[in-house]
């Protein structure tokens, strides 16, 4: 089975699209053969990336041109083999969708010291909030490549 690892938000918009292809970004780099996706407890399916995502994407020559929204499933939550949320309500949706051991807040599975912080939630605001957002993965999405790429055990363990 190969390892893959869902970013859950609210809208599958703003936040988690934008961790998915910074995660896919890095862990292309250190040849980690993980598949990223993300979904959102809210979201209006096929909804494009939020403009300021995609701003802030492309200048990180990251392209989120093509992402469409999907709403947090029971299937997707059994296809993942860990979820990252970036707020603990996400964190409450995803367990109550038979994501229980595999679920973790995004802050805390990149730190155990950011235990409880939620990414910074831009919706609605000006490019410098999205910004804001993308300096905070920019901190946690390093800790997380590496935590998967040096222990695959970690996957599935359910301890952050």
């Amino acid at each position: 089975m190969s390892r893959s690892v869902l970013f859950v938000c609210t809208g599958n918009t703003c936040r988690s699209p934008l961790a998915e292809a910074m995660a896919r970004h890095l862990a292309a780099e250190r040849g980690l053969a993980v598949r990223m996706s993300s979904a959102g407890t809210s979201a209006l399916g096929g909804s494009p990336a939020s403009d300021g995502s995609v701003l802030v994407g492309l200048e990180r020559r990251l392209d989120l041109s093509t992402h469409r929204a999907r709403l947090l499933t029971a299937g997707l939550v059994d296809e993942a083999t860990i979820i990252l949320c970036m707020a603990p309500s996400h964190v409450a949706v995803a367990e109550a969708l038979g994501g229980g051991g595999k679920t973790h807040l995004l802050t805390a599975f990149a730190d155990e010291s950011a235990s409880g912080k939620s990414v910074h939630d831009p919706f609605g605001s000006g490019l410098n909030s999205y910004r804001q957002m993308a300096a905070e993965l920019d901190v946690a999405l390093p800790k997380v490549i590496a935590r998967l790429a040096g222990d695959s055990r970690g996957m599935t363990s359910g301890a952050p």
